[in-house]
């Protein structure tokens, strides 16, 4: 699931493959841009900004683009056979004569001006937590401005501090001893005063990682993540799942009923097997 680590990683890439490089090849299959041709212009960088991807070409052009839970881009040398999906899902192309960017499943592609438009695609975003403009103190008021608002919601929205997704929202929780319900008021203040610089160490310890780990040890990469029913690596007692959001952007979410008290949904009823024939 791409979160601030893997988007940072998938910037990485991109900018070795593209950056001070002419484009030979332009494809961008969304019909707004379709007509839209970049061959002949220079990428000058690719960054990432929180969850979002910036690639800056040269003529003051940015190309915006945001993975959100499946997209990804691709990167092939000459001859590489494409295989980051079937070729519809193909939404931007780039290709240099050594290498060729594929952006696959993209739910957000937009070219932009660098100047007059990259404010309003990314300026709403709190402080990146992988980026130059990290600010614990600016990040910590934002999450404080919502006393009533529950932890996990507050923490995966951007505009309080960007880079947080579903996995680091269950594994900051967990490592804070709380449930991802509890109000954000309600977190004692020196856990509330640690929690910008812990989501930091964590993005900043995965974003040199292939296999995303928040525990430290091998074999056992996460603490609740995906474990539901399976036992917590700290008391043994079974990790539980349930769905937290405003309705219309419910995620599972994964927290261990004992090591992090506060309040949570009740268990989901079991199915009921009806009369046989």
């Amino acid at each position: 699931m791409p979160e601030g680590d893997t988007v940072w990683q998938a910037a990485r890439r991109l900018h070795d493959a593209l950056a001070g490089r002419v484009l030979v090849r332009s494809d961008l299959r969304v019909p707004r841009f379709a007509t839209s041709d970049l061959t002949g212009r220079s990428v000058l960088d690719v960054t990432a900004r929180g969850k979002h991807l910036l690639t800056r070409i040269e003529g003051g052009l940015t190309l915006h683009s945001h993975l959100r839970m499946d997209g990804s881009w691709r990167i092939f040398g000459p001859g590489q056979r494409w295989n980051g999906g079937p070729a519809h899902q193909i939404r931007a192309v780039l290709a240099n004569a050594e290498r060729t960017a594929v952006g696959y499943r993209l739910p957000v592609l937009e070219l932009i001006r660098t100047e007059d438009e990259e404010d309003r695609a990314v300026g709403h975003l709190g402080p990146d937590l992988l980026g130059p403009d990290w600010d614990a103190d600016v990040a910590l008021a934002n999450l404080g401005k919502d006393p009533d608002r529950e932890l996990g919601e507050a923490l995966l929205d951007q505009r309080n501090l960007a880079g947080i997704g579903n996995v680091f929202k269950s594994e900051l929780c967990f490592l804070l001893n709380v449930t991802p319900w509890l109000p954000v008021g309600e977190l004692p203040a020196d856990r509330m005063a640690s929690l910008p610089e812990l989501a930091r160490k964590l993005l900043e310890f995965n974003r040199d990682r292939p296999v995303r780990n928040t525990t430290g040890r091998r074999g056992q990469d996460l603490y609740v993540y995906g474990r539901a029913r399976r036992p917590c690596l700290r008391c043994g007692t079974p990790v539980r799942v349930a769905e937290q959001g405003d309705g219309s952007r419910e995620r599972p979410t994964y927290w261990c009923p004992v090591c992090q008290p506060g309040p949570a949904p009740g268990p989901a009823p079991r199915n009921r097997r009806g009369p046989t024939r």
